[in-house]
């Protein structure tokens, strides 16, 4: 029994991983192929590149946080533990999945994180209130920072642009930074998600933490390569309409954006910084090019995902206490 709960639990991390890939392979490339420089086979094969790359790299220092900094794990008894883990990877990966269905980028670091403070509280578990609190301050930080980032980069690059690049230099100039900035982005991506799928399975000690990065990295780039054109539909094009500068510009910010927070161990939303330095540039142009129906059905998604995943993985445990723990 205890056996096949552990092969559950990771098979239900990597599906999380797969969801990741899934939903948030449009945050890398999704703008430059809604901008035309890149199509979307190219886009693909790109972020399965780097983004698995930035989850081996440097997707340790996220997946510590996610492992044991939101519900400490280590006094537990194993069998506790790895009923935590199954719990959370399910409700997150049940809530992505669904959201991916629909078009819609949201956060699974939103609908990890959740998930895990919902079985911490199932299991009566001590959940580190403050540091959840810092995550999310993060979290409203993330396309704020991102928008604001984004908004100043695009000014900067129309008044460069205009003064010192030549018009016959710019259209490759651009195509070959809208090209880098998304790989960056999907670098950066991967080091920061990797640990939304298995950082759980290393906190419960079912896998060591390398093994849990590699594969939630192998997860990752299956989903990219499954069900990621999805949502680069939703984030290339149904925002604003963008021209090669803005996806440079939009991607920059936010794989700046996601990086910083990544070097500090905190699990953010590369779907949030990418949306919110998408507007930034989009305000660039003006109001008026931004869709608001879109971008109020994505932030409504936004704001379930915690409390939805957490519902989840509570009902869950709640369930598996009373007829299998405690029968």
């Amino acid at each position: 029994m205890y056996f096949t709960l552990i092969v559950l639990t990771v098979l239900a991390g990597m599906a999380v991983g797969w969801s990741i890939g899934a939903n948030d392979a449009a945050n890398s490339l999704g703008t430059a192929v809604g901008a035309r420089v890149v199509s979307l086979r190219q886009a693909l094969l790109m972020i399965m590149v780097f983004g698995f790359l930035g989850a081996w790299l440097q997707g340790g220092h996220v997946t510590k946080t996610i492992g044991k900094g939101i519900v400490p794990l280590t006094d537990l008894d194993k069998e506790i533990k790895v009923w935590f883990a199954m719990a959370t990877t399910f409700a997150a990966v049940a809530w992505v999945a669904l959201a991916t269905y629909w078009k819609m980028p949201i956060s699974t670091s939103h609908s990890i994180v959740g998930a895990a403070a919902g079985s911490g509280l199932a299991l009566h578990l001590t959940v580190k209130w403050g540091k959840l609190l810092d995550i999310f301050i993060c979290w409203v930080a993330t396309p704020l920072g991102a928008a604001i980032l984004g908004y100043a980069i695009l000014r900067f690059l129309t008044w460069f642009f205009g003064r010192f690049v030549p018009d016959r230099w710019r259209q490759p100039t651009l195509r070959f930074m809208v090209i880098a900035s998304g790989c960056y982005v999907a670098f950066s991506w991967g080091a920061n998600d990797v640990a939304n799928a298995t950082g759980v399975l290393s906190g419960a000690e079912i896998l060591d933490c390398d093994t849990s990065v590699l594969l939630g990295g192998l997860a990752i780039v299956l989903g990219i390569v499954t069900w990621g054109h999805k949502v680069i539909e939703t984030v290339g094009t149904q925002i604003t309409h963008l021209m090669p500068i803005m996806a440079f510009a939009a991607q920059l910010a936010s794989g700046i954006n996601v990086h910083l927070y990544t070097l500090i161990g905190i699990p953010v939303s590369t779907s949030h910084s990418i949306v919110g330095a998408i507007f930034g540039v989009g305000l660039v142009k003006g109001v008026r090019v931004v869709n608001f129906g879109i971008m109020r059905e994505i932030v409504i998604c936004w704001l379930a995902t915690p409390f939805v995943s957490g519902l989840v993985s509570f009902v869950f445990l709640l369930a598996v206490k009373k007829f299998i723990v405690l029968s």
